[in-house]
């Protein structure tokens, strides 16, 4: 159980960066405004009491048509995964994400290997990671057109068929 985080948490970001915080089953969650997404984890990492220096996973979700949630919630979920070697704690970030400015700052920054994971949700999800070094596509074809994994992406789409040149690996 890591509710010192979420006591750290709350004590650090008294003045409204924090959305709510909880546990389920011994597993810590907090949920962040986005504006406050970069501040929040670089204290997470930085700050001895909770020391949350790897980066373990980074993803968003699409909450279009959940049930669940009210129709006027923000679209999307960017969703981080921490934990600290030293302490043997762990923790699950959240930060809502609009459809209509579908944008939250970059981790890479602060943990190096968000790289990649942050590419991978650009591409599937069309979330942008403000001031992410090199935001392009690592699945698909640069010629892919929408984010396959996005609630409202027809199953039967075609895509632009790209006819490559003998002997060109691009």
């Amino acid at each position: 159980m890591a509710q010192i985080v979420l006591d750290r948490l709350t004590a650090q970001f008294a003045g409204g960066e924090l959305i709510e915080v909880g546990s389920n089953l011994g597993n810590e969650w907090a949920r962040v405004k986005r504006e406050s997404w970069s501040a929040v984890a670089k204290f997470l990492r930085d700050d001895p009491t909770t020391k949350l220096e790897m980066f373990i996973d980074l993803t968003a979700v699409d909450r279009l048509g959940l049930r669940t949630w009210p129709e006027d919630a923000p679209r999307f979920d960017v969703v981080l995964h921490l934990y600290s070697v030293s302490h043997k704690h762990r923790l699950r970030l959240y930060s809502a994400v609009p459809e209509e400015d579908p944008s939250i700052d970059s981790l890479v920054p602060i943990w190096a290997g968000a790289n990649w994971f942050e590419r991978e949700a650009y591409y599937l999800y069309g979330v942008r990671f403000k001031g992410h070094p090199d935001l392009r596509r690592i699945l698909m074809y640069p010629e892919f057109v929408g984010h396959p994994l996005r609630k409202d992406y027809p199953k039967e789409k075609r895509q632009p068929l790209v006819r490559r040149q003998a002997g060109t690996h691009e």
